[in-house]
């Protein structure tokens, strides 16, 4: 069978379509993902042992799991727990809020303890609250070192939103299915689906080498 473009061609609009919801719910989990593995992480690396085992039972249970089964519970099993109804794209974002902010806060726990500890005793020693020794002072270095992994895991949580498939949200891989599945041409419907993934991906981190980039020489 030939490779026909004007497959492609022909349901390029609506892949289109499906990219902007994965780019949405990429952009909204992950900016919801960096709070909570922010506080959790440092709930972590400084919180008390009460603060400690809350954030450690999260992180584990989050890690623990896969994410396709976290969508699956917050979708069906929440509104039978809670009472509430929950639709397709609240699921989806807060499962990326909640898996990503897993994985984030240990990235943020070892990049905040990876700083030498004598910046944080100068920090105190000036008389500064602990929250200014960590906004100011040990807060810049531990970001630098954490842009790599932070990368890495915005790049896994785009991509893990194509196990949105099973609430039938209409992300990028949804569409490619549904396409798919009216007009059977697999090659090249799959291949267009690959295309924008990478173009996606590619993009993210070329934005997250630049950031790296700058941040060295500040």
């Amino acid at each position: 069978m030939e490779f026909d473009w004007s497959v492609v061609t022909d349901a390029m609009p609506a892949l289109l379509g499906g990219a902007r919801l994965t780019i949405l719910i990429t952009i909204a989990g992950l900016v919801g993902g960096l709070i909570v593995g922010f506080i959790a992480g440092l709930m972590r690396a400084y919180g008390n042992a009460i603060l400690n085992g809350i954030a450690f039972a999260y992180i584990e249970l989050i890690r623990g799991t896969p994410i396709v089964v976290q969508v699956m519970f917050v979708y069906f099993a929440l509104p039978v727990l809670a009472d509430v109804r929950v639709n397709p794209m609240t699921a989806a974002i807060t499962s990326i809020i909640i898996n990503a902010g897993a994985y984030i806060a240990e990235i943020v726990r070892g990049s905040f303890l990876s700083v030498h500890k004598g910046l944080k005793e100068a920090g105190l020693a000036l008389g500064l609250p602990m929250w200014k020794v960590l906004v100011y002072i040990v807060g810049p270095v531990a970001f630098r070192r954490m842009i790599p992994s932070l990368g890495n895991q915005f790049i896994v949580s785009l991509k893990d939103t194509s196990l949105f498939i099973v609430i039938g949200v209409g992300e990028l891989t949804r569409q490619g299915q549904e396409i798919m599945a009216a007009n059977f041409r697999a090659v090249e419907i799959w291949t267009a689906v690959a295309i924008l993934y990478l173009l996606m991906t590619g993009t993210l981190t070329l934005i997250l080498r630049i950031t790296e980039k700058r941040m060295r020489i500040l």
